[in-house]
């Protein structure tokens, strides 16, 4: 086994928790005190961990069926949520709630494999591309954090056998190209605690940020709904 670094101090849950704390300053900012932009640059820290998580999950599942369709049926339940804090409505097509990103970069990463296995030779350029086509269609389909949160998600699953620091060197790389403007920058603070994993999963807490997710946007929205 291979043995941890005296900083390599935060396992999979508190990394969750972390994000979290950070999805809750990024949202109460944005619903409440939007001239707060410091309670935005919290927020950044969110998505890289999430997105490392998601891919953690992905590798280290024992049903990745099941996997695909707990973040599937959640993107559902988390829809009416997001629309209702995002665009004041029950629906809205035009930009959708980051699990439901989560599941399309999964399904994603399910097609992928499933040519590398079947295919053989040829499946690994053809899963790639078929990785491309999900990437380009988070995009059109108006997916929170779109390619960025699904190109990281890729990374980390497709580096799988390099040492942590390289995959998140590539990530941070790949996040600098996309996102390298304003309050934006401050997305690369979510990686530090990624520098800081051991690889352990902690007490799991699996059903946290599944059921977080649309309970905090629907207190956010009942809050507003007070005021």
């Amino acid at each position: 086994m291979k043995e941890n670094k005296p900083w390599q101090i935060l396992n999979g849950t508190a990394l969750k928790l972390i994000a979290m704390v950070s999805m809750v300053f990024d949202h109460v900012g944005d619903n409440f005190f939007p001239e707060a932009v410091w309670m935005r640059v919290i927020g950044r820290i969110a998505l890289p961990i999430f997105a490392f998580c998601v891919a953690e999950g992905y590798l280290h599942t024992r049903d990745r069926k099941k996997y695909l369709l707990r973040l599937g049926i959640f993107a559902l339940v988390s829809e009416i949520p997001f629309d209702l804090v995002t665009a004041g409505k029950l629906l809205e097509f035009g930009h959708q709630n980051i699990m439901l990103t989560f599941f399309w970069a999964i399904l994603g990463l399910l097609c992928y494999d499933a040519l590398r296995e079947k295919l053989k030779k040829g499946g690994t350029v053809l899963g790639l591309l078929t990785l491309l086509a999900f990437a380009a269609g988070s995009l059109f389909l108006g997916m929170d954090y779109g390619i960025l949160a699904v190109g990281i998600i890729f990374i980390y699953v497709l580096l799988r056998d390099k040492a942590l620091p390289w995959r998140n060197a590539a990530a941070m790389a790949y996040h600098i190209l996309l996102r390298n403007v304003g309050i934006y920058w401050f997305g690369l603070l979510g990686f530090l605690p990624l520098f800081l994993y051991n690889g352990k999963k902690g007490r799991g807490l699996k059903w946290l940020f599944y059921l977080f997710y649309p309970g905090h946007l629907l207190l956010i929205w009942g809050i507003r709904l007070l005021l």
